[in-house]
């Protein structure tokens, strides 16, 4: 098989969950557990950190691979969704796996594959692990899926758990509330492993407590330890951080991920790197952790966080894609300097896009705002997507008036056409619509 043809047979086994959502979604972790046996138990040959949470997650993944990158380690990093190639799931100290060894795996188990049934993701797991163990990393940084406790990520036993927060997203597999969906990320929680929790929330901070407990897991909350006051930097690509630990000033840092809410993601990441360096068993310099945070993105090729596409005018991509990403992405529109706002905003299906569309009208009113929102409306390249004229018409419901355009890139063309050098484009709503206006 080819490359290509190789992944149309992984989406064609059980559809990506991303791409087809209910259809693909399997509650069930025995099959990558049977998965893991017949491959050997790769998952077993290898350190691994386990990250969970609704949002940050793969900010706080890609900054501990870059980390432990500069420290020294051979880093795996499992991430998901990808955003333009199959491949920026699965790296060694930041290189995407080959095509050629996507193809030669999935040559070798196509028949473990049908014998178990096993989903894309599934089978995406197991090559991940596979990969990490052959190429023998010191240590893989594995990122969560879909909640935590039925995931398939779910077979390894790290060194430390993250969770890094908790909001109501994908309520239709994980409960619908806070404490029910914490129940589920708070599975990835092993016995006797430390576990981090990003953010201090009332209604998930008891169940990982009770959890915790019951799994003699010691439990620390990063934001009762640390505090990231960010300073916006835009004179090359780096946000310029102030870090206090339990009240003593240990910064300045730099970030080579920008947007105030990396300030949340920092923190959560510090504590991680504290509860590694007090169990003795990666060492962790502090020049190690100041070039891993500033070297992230050149690191781990990360992309789509904040992400500047272009400048004059000053144009971002943000995958921010449910209602507390796009809350957070809003923080960062409150101390930035422009003219007009261009927002061009499209999303999946199952997002509660109407509650996301009223909160952004409300906080994107010119008399609260102080600057004209010109609205741009697209859909995401998807089974998914929402069609840009039912997201039109919702909008137009809501008061909000703007242009459809089928193509994000069109809609991206068209506001960079109409805006001037000091206002601003923002393309936001969906991950998948990110990864449209990135393709080349």
């Amino acid at each position: 098989m080819t490359y290509q043809e190789t992944l149309d047979f992984m989406f064609a086994q059980l559809p990506m969950y991303h791409r087809v959502g209910a259809a693909a979604y399997k509650a069930d972790i025995q099959p990558t557990i049977d998965m893991m046996a017949a491959l050997g138990n790769p998952e077993r040959r290898f350190k691994s950190i386990h990250v969970a949470g609704t949002n940050g997650k793969g900010s706080v993944s890609h900054f501990l691979a870059s980390i432990l990158q500069e420290a020294g380690y051979k880093v795996g990093l499992y991430t998901s969704p990808h955003l333009v190639d199959f491949r920026e799931r699965i790296r060694v100290n930041g290189e995407m796996i080959s095509q050629q060894a996507v193809v030669d795996f999935v040559e070798r188990q196509r028949q473990l594959f049908a014998d178990l049934h096993l989903s894309f993701f599934e089978m995406t797991v197991g090559m991940a692990f596979d990969y990490f163990a052959c190429e023998k990393v010191d240590v893989a940084v594995v990122e969560v899926g879909m909640g935590g406790r039925l995931d398939s990520t779910n077979v390894i036993t790290p060194l430390l758990s993250v969770i890094t927060n908790i909001g109501l997203d994908h309520t239709q597999f994980l409960g619908d509330s806070l404490d029910k969906i914490a129940f589920e990320k708070a599975g990835i929680i092993k016995e006797g492993i430390p576990v981090v929790v990003g953010q201090t929330q009332p209604e998930t901070e008891p169940v990982f407590r009770r959890v915790a407990v019951e799994r003699h897991a010691p439990i620390s909350f990063a934001d009762k330890h640390w505090h990231v006051d960010p300073t916006w930097v835009f004179d090359g690509e780096r946000m310029t951080l102030e870090l206090e630990h339990d009240g003593t000033d240990v910064g300045p840092f730099s970030s080579g991920l920008i947007g105030p809410y990396q300030m949340w993601n920092i923190a959560t990441v510090c504590e991680a790197v504290e509860q590694l360096r007090r169990r003795g068993v990666l060492h962790i310099g502090d020049e190690a952790f100041r070039r891993g945070l500033d070297q992230v993105v050149v690191n781990t090729h990360l992309m789509g966080r904040w992400q500047i596409v272009g400048s004059n005018p000053l144009t971002v991509c943000e995958t921010a894609h449910n209602f507390d990403g796009i809350n957070a992405m809003m923080l960062g529109l409150v101390g930035l300097r422009f003219d007009r706002l261009h927002i061009i905003y499209g999303c999946v299906n199952d997002k509660d896009y109407r509650k996301i569309l009223t909160y952004l009208h409300s906080q994107l009113d010119a008399k609260q705002f102080g600057r004209e929102t010109v609205w741009r409306f697209s859909q995401p390249s998807v089974p998914r997507g929402l069609p840009v004229a039912d997201l039109k018409g919702a909008a137009a419901e809501l008061g909000i008036e703007g242009t459809a355009f089928a193509n994000v890139r069109d809609a991206i063309a068209d506001a960079r056409k109409e805006a001037a050098p000091k206002d601003l484009v923002l393309v936001t709503g969906s991950i998948f619509l990110i990864a449209d206006a990135l393709l080349n």
